[in-house]
């Protein structure tokens, strides 16, 4: 399904530290006025700065959506939901044509890829918002040994930021409206508390509250009608009320939706009504900052019937 373009999702959104964070550079300095420990820097809008790296950030996701997906499937191919256990390695039998090895992955390989498929999520480096800017600290720290409660290595310093706003985009191409309602229940976890990101999460730094700024869901391969009261596919007389959320399977034909495993009934009605994109080729619809929780609950209710 990489072959093709049906759908894209982009989500804007804000991460701000709720604790004191602290993504770590992987090499150490010979400077010794550094902490033991810094925040990854990069170069950006002209001038050296600490981010929140892509990487970093889908990690956390992945991870989180793989806890999902097991407390309410499970992690062997026997059940219908699951995901994949990372230190069995590759469970894919060889020579699988493209469409098997996509309909043998599990839910969260389908979303974030694997040895065999290529992710269908890609999230951008958050850097800081200027109009916010970052403030950083030091803070110092041991390792206690748990056998004889002394200090087993230390004392070290790490650098933290406190402060600071990080603009990101995720985005998502070819989607179930069932892995876009997963997406939402990540960030509503990551918003609570539940899970953190970068360094020392179990000692209290990590959370961080996520402000969603915008979402927009574009159909590059289809027009609006000429009243506008319907989207329109390419090459086909598939047709839709201008206000419906739709996933990949909308777009395919029956064997085709098949073959991959994609539900062919795949749409949810919206409050959202469709408009060009520019240069007034393809469609989308647009989820304003207090909104875009809208977008997510009607994935949910897909991703819901994913587990009757």
């Amino acid at each position: 399904m990489h072959k093709k373009f049906v759908n894209h999702c982009t989500i804007d959104l804000t991460i701000i530290p709720d604790s004191p964070i602290l993504i770590k550079s992987g090499k150490e300095g010979a400077d010794p006025t550094k902490p033991d420990m810094e925040f990854v820097e990069t170069y950006h809008a002209g001038g050296r700065t600490i981010y929140l790296p892509g990487s970093s950030l889908k990690g956390a996701i992945r991870a989180h959506a793989e806890r999902i997906v097991r407390t309410v499937g499970g992690d062997n191919n026997t059940q219908k939901l699951w995901a994949s256990d990372p230190m069995k390695g590759d469970y894919l039998p060889k020579n699988l044509s493209s469409h098997e090895i996509y309909k043998q992955s599990s839910f969260t390989d389908q979303m974030f890829g694997n040895t065999s498929i290529a992710s269908r999520l890609r999230i951008e480096d958050a850097y800081p918002e200027k109009s916010k800017p970052v403030r950083t600290e030091e803070r110092n720290g041991v390792a206690i040994d748990r056998v004889f409660g002394s200090v087993a290595v230390g004392p070290f310093n790490y650098q933290v930021c406190t402060a600071g706003e990080f603009k990101t985009k995720l985005h998502l191409k070819n989607f179930t409206l069932a892995q876009l309602g997963l997406i939402g229940l990540v960030l509503r976890d990551l918003n609570d508390g539940w899970f953190g990101l970068g360094f020392a999460k179990s000692r209290g730094l990590g959370t961080v509250k996520i402000q969603l700024n915008k979402a927009v869901v574009q159909y590059p391969g289809c027009i609006l009608s000429e009243d506008k009261q319907e989207i329109c596919a390419f090459g086909t007389n598939k047709k839709w009320r201008n206000t419906f959320l739709l996933g990949v399977g909308e777009f395919l034909t029956e064997n085709d939706a098949k073959s991959y495993g994609f539900p062919d009934k795949d749409s949810q009605d919206t409050p959202v009504a469709a408009q060009e994109m520019a240069l007034g080729f393809g469609v989308e619809l647009t989820w304003q900052e207090r909104t875009v929780n809208d977008l997510f609950e009607r994935g949910v209710r897909s991703w819901s019937q994913v587990l009757v």
